[in-house]
């Protein structure tokens, strides 16, 4: 069975982290305005260093953090992990408000917002049960129309295809199709480990890129060497040979090194979004964004459990090869057909200034 490896205590750990990195994705959104406010859209360099820096500490926290609670799941009881990572969790949230307040100050409250007559009745309208229903249902129109209507729309929905592959992506999927086939241990877990030494090292391949060919190109290089790496993993398992250790190694290296290019455009399409979101907009398009990104690695897990025998692989890593390839080719024809307020929007990127000449 393709999902069936991991005990019930291990789906929920891994599903509140899940929820709580995606939760604090909607959070780094709303810094947005902050981050410009100290770096400034017209410094591309600046801004992907400062993009680079931050999920360069995300990727080492979130390594440390699964390496630390695999150490206690080995000496104490699971129950005993749960309760002590939800403790954390609830420890650590007064910290993360400190920390905004922080922010705030040093950028010269560049999250502030004006208060007006009306907050307490909008808050009570909120807080009305009888009107959850309808208020969320506006909300979710609202935060669509606004999320269709933006000009970066193309790296945005590009990011939303990569959530796509969960096939071919260190995770419960792949673990699963390995220990299936009786991969060694050893190996699982160095393929998860070069994983994110892979998304570590494109944190500062990334800022180097967009310092030589600007952070179009640099989008476009990291989709498609994805696309490119992933290809050749396919190819491999459709070849039906990674029962073998040789193909095996190549199979997952692939995957292990289209992270690069996953990671790359993590960084490079959060600095497109915010060079072409306005800040007052930012929170609410990059909710939807992850909203909808949410939406579409549960569409995928939810066709894996319907599909839960290992031999139905090969369709799940066709649509994951299909998805970030789709985001490939729509990114690039975005490049290749520039508006004029696009062209605005990334006049000092050297793409355009070519074209210009």
């Amino acid at each position: 069975m393709l999902c069936s490896c991991g005990s019930e205590t291990l789906v929920h750990c891994t599903s509140g982290s899940w929820s709580y990195r995606k939760a604090c994705r909607i959070g780094a959104r709303s810094f947005h305005g902050a981050r410009l406010g100290c770096v400034g859209t017209n410094r591309p360099v600046a801004l992907a260093q400062a993009n680079a820096v931050l999920n360069r500490l995300d990727l080492v926290c979130e390594t440390v953090g699964a390496s630390v609670f695999g150490l206690l799941l080995s000496k104490y009881h699971p129950v005993t992990c749960l309760k002590i990572a939800s403790g954390l969790m609830i420890c650590s949230f007064p910290v993360l408000v400190m920390l905004g307040q922080l922010i705030n100050r040093v950028s010269c409250h560049a999250l502030d917002s004006s208060r007006t007559a009306t907050d307490e009745s909008i808050c009570a309208d909120l807080l009305d049960v009888r009107r959850i229903v309808p208020n969320s249902l506006r909300a979710i129109k609202h935060g669509w129309n606004e999320y269709k209507q933006q000009t970066v729309l193309p790296a945005s929905a590009a990011t939303v295809f990569l959530n796509f592959n969960v096939a071919l992506a260190p995770g419960a999927i792949m673990t699963a199709l390995l220990m299936h086939r009786g991969t060694s241990p050893s190996i699982v877990g160095a393929f998860s480990g070069l994983c994110s030494i892979m998304g570590l090292v494109a944190t500062f391949i990334s800022s180097s890129l967009v310092k030589r060919v600007g952070i179009l190109k640099a989008g476009a290089a990291g989709l498609i060497f994805q696309a490119s790496l992933l290809s050749i993993a396919l190819t491999v398992y459709w070849a039906g040979s990674i029962s073998q250790t040789t193909p095996l190694l190549i199979f997952l290296a692939s995957i292990a090194l289209s992270r690069l290019g996953h990671m790359s455009y993590d960084v490079v399409g959060t600095q497109i979004v915010q060079t072409g979101v306005p800040a007052s907009k930012a929170n609410l398009i990059g909710g939807m964004e992850v909203s909808i990104a949410s939406l579409a690695e549960l569409v995928m897990l939810a066709m894996a459990i319907i599909a839960n025998d290992v031999s139905h692989f090969g369709f799940l890593a066709i649509l994951s090869v299909s998805s970030v390839a789709g985001a490939a080719w729509m990114f690039c024809r975005w490049l290749t057909n520039p508006t004029d307020e696009q062209r605005e929007l990334f006049m000092v990127d050297p793409l355009y200034q070519v074209q210009a000449i």
